[in-house]
This record gives structure tokens, C-alpha cells and sequence, in this order.
């Protein structure tokens, strides 16, 4: 018998939740029954629009919803966190969208709380739940001894230097290009390596508004392996590449697999379509009802948090971070 599909509510109304509202239309595991919003007229306007039956004009609203199970929070980053615990406290399981934080001591304190209270809480790298990271992983020993990884994630901003309210551009919300983008480089170096970092040393340009818009990372982890990338809001450029002793391989895009190709030996190659988003929601859901854990939980999310906290702090000193 097919599992009663998840009751979701969506908190925010920002673009980056219609990505998930498009993958939540392909399943069957999600119903998507609520949105909050801090302005009501804000919330009835996408409900309506995007065939959602109840809009509630604040968070608090939406979270007292009894029907709501699960909410997907969509909010900028330094919200990410305190928006989770309040969500946890309403009972309701958590998928954030990344990056949780850059503070490791609050992942902790919010898995704490989750697993005490017997919740799912996972962070929102929907790019780890598409299948091309299965055929990655089953073809990194192909590859030998992996001894340098190399990834990007850049895009165009429109103007980036006239946009102060654009959440990306404002320190106070924990704008930056590395928190933007360069979370994918961070998280896809670290699968890649299957260890975390020992060593980090990142290379920024701020911007006007103090945030970065350029980020460059070098990453060392404990087998040796070097990882570097570069991310920001100057051009459109993806890709994650593992070298090892007997090859390479290039993902072209395995952050929005749009299309998901592969490039060895100078041959492309299609792989798998798919919608990461309607993954990542079954993915939670289906940890939900199963009581299974996610594919991304409490250890990801830590060493994730880690290696950004690291990264941005060498950028500031202009020096080397052990971890």
C-alpha cells in the first residue's frame, strides 16, 4: 500500500521555494497544503498562484497549523537556524534550505532538539539526492588514488554592485557568494574526498555592500587529497571534476543537473533526468514515515558548517584555518 503523502507548508514566499513547489507537482509522497509569509497579502498572492490552499501571514501562524507535518524553510541564511527551532518546537520536520549555518554549535543544537523530540531535520542539498551522485560514487575507484578535486559554481548577477537588497548582498542576512554557491563546491569536494577537510584557505572579493561577490577555497583533507574551487556572482560556470591516479571524470553540472552530463575520456555522456527538488522532498518524506534517516543529516551538516566557518575566516585573516 503507498504511504500517506507528507502534509508540507512552505515558509517564505522567496524564488528558491518555487524550484521545490515544481518538484513537489511530480510526486505523490508531498502535499503541499500551506504557505507563510510575514505579509498576508504576499502569502494569499503565491497560494493563489501556485494552487496552495491555506496562506498565513506570519511563520508563527503556519507552524500552529495542526495539519502541517513538515515545513521546507526558505528564508536567508542567518534566518535558516532560528526559523528551525522554531519550527522543531511546533513539532513539525524541518528541510532547510542550505546552508543550515556556518556555526557548527547551532547544527548541534538544532539535531539535539530534532532527535530528542523525534523529528526529521535535514539541510536542502537537493544535488546529493539526484542518481548522478551514485554513478559518481560508484566510479571513483575507477579513478585510482584521488588526489585533487576541482569545482565551481559562478553566476551572472545582474549588476551585482547596484542590488543591496538583494538577500545575497545584505552581511546582516549572511550574504556571500561562498554561502550562496560555493556551498555546493564545499559539499561536493567533501563527497568526493569522503573525509572531512584538515586544512582550508580561502581568497575573496567583497563587494560594496561587505559581502563577497568572488570567492576562491583550497581545502586539504587527511589523505592528502587537495580540493579547490571557485565561486560567485561574476559569470556562469559549473562543474565538479575528481583527479585521480588512473583519471578524471567532469560532472558538467551536478549542482542543478540541468542536464546532468558526464565527460571521460572526451566522451559526454547523458545521465539519468531528473528533478533534484522532487527527490530531496521524497527523500525527507520518505524518512518521515519510515523512520529512516535522510541521506543528509546531523554529521553532513556539521562538517558542512565547519568547513564554511573555516573558510570564511581565513578569507578575513588572509591566513591558513586547521580544523
Amino acid at each position: 500500500m503507498a504511504q500517506e503523502p507528507v502534509r508540507w507548508g512552505i515558509l517564505s514566499t522567496a524564488d528558491i521555494s518555487l524550484k521545490l513547489l515544481a518538484g513537489a507537482r511530480r510526486t505523490d509522497a508531498v502535499e503541499v497544503v500551506a504557505v507563510g509569509s510575514r505579509d498576508r497579502a504576499k502569502a494569499e498572492a503565491y497560494a493563489a498562484k501556485n494552487g496552495i490552499s491555506r496562506a498565513y501571514g506570519s511563520y508563527e501562524e503556519l507552524l500552529a497549523d495542526p495539519e502541517v507535518e513538515a515545513v521546507y524553510i526558505a528564508t536567508p541564511n542567518s534566518l535558516h537556524h532560528p526559523n528551525t527551532m522554531q519550527a522543531l518546537r511546533a513539532g513539525k520536520h524541518v528541510l532547510a534550505e542550505k546552508p543550515y549555518t556556518r556555526h557548527p554549535e547551532e547544527v548541534t543544537e538544532a539535531f539535539d532538539l530534532a532527535d530528542a523530540a523525534g523529528l526529521v531535520l535535514s539541510e536542502g542539498f537537493m544535488w546529493r539526492r539526484h542518481p548522478q551522485v551514485e554513478i559518481l560514487r560508484s566510479l571513483l575507484p575507477e579513478l585510482g588514488t584521488i588526489h585533487t578535486i576541482r569545482s565551481s559554481f559562478s553566476w551572472a548577477m545582474d549588476e551585482p554592485y547596484r542590488r543591496p537588497l538583494d538577500v545575497r548582498l545584505v552581511p546582516e542576512l549572511d550574504g556571500s557568494s561562498l554561502l550562496d554557491v560555493g556551498t555546493y563546491c564545499v559539499s561536493g569536494s567533501r563527497f568526493v574526498a569522503g573525509e572531512e577537510p584538515d586544512r582550508v584557505f580561502g581568497f575573496s572579493e567583497i563587494g560594496p555592500t561587505g559581502v563577497d561577490i568572488r570567492f576562491t577555497g583550497l581545502m586539504h583533507f587527511p589523505s592528502g587529497t587537495l580540493a579547490e574551487f571557485s565561486c560567485g556572482f561574476r559569470s556562469d560556470h559549473r562543474g565538479l571534476e575528481p583527479i585521480g591516479t588512473k583519471g578524471s571524470l567532469l560532472l558538467t553540472d551536478p549542482w542543478q543537473s540541468s542536464p546532468a552530463t558526464m565527460i571521460r575520456d572526451g566522451v559526454e555522456t547523458a545521465l539519468p533526468v531528473a528533478d533534484p527538488y522532487q527527490l530531496e522532498l521524497e527523500d525527507v518524506s520518505r524518512a518521515i514515515r519510515t523512520g529512516e534517516p535522510p541521506i543528509i543529516g546531523r554529521a553532513d551538516a556539521i562538517g558542512q558548517a565547519r568547513a564554511l566557518d573555516a573558510l570564511l575566516r581565513s578569507s578575513e585573516t588572509g591566513l591558513p584555518v586547521d580544523l
